[in-house]
């Protein structure tokens, strides 16, 4: 059991690295907004800062399905997601397929 775990143990620090550099970068952005002196009324700028305040619940609840060991499962199918994926954007709940079904 232990193999398991050793195998496992670096593709979950890739994937809290993964998942930290996407919430530093949308943390940037949304700083980079807030910065634009823009008036909180633009329409545009409210709907990029909802997208990234989105976007980075997200990333919170990947890190809450690494500890508690249901990262990388699809939460419909409860397949495993593809790694590739899983690179391209870390913070997913579901495979591919069942994205698809979702949209």
């Amino acid at each position: 059991m232990s193999l398991d775990v050793s195998r496992a143990e670096p593709h979950l620090d890739e994937a809290r690295q993964r998942l930290e550099h996407a919430r530093s970068s949308r943390l940037a952005q949304l700083e980079a907004l807030r910065e634009t002196g823009q008036s909180a009324e633009d329409h545009l700028l409210s709907e990029q800062r909802t997208a990234m305040e989105r976007v980075l619940k997200e990333i919170e609840a990947a890190f809450a399905r690494i500890e508690d060991g249901t990262y990388g499962t699809c939460l419909s199918c409860a397949k495993p997601i593809p790694a590739e994926r899983l690179e391209i954007l870390p913070y997913t709940r579901h495979c591919v397929a069942c994205r698809r079904r979702a949209v």
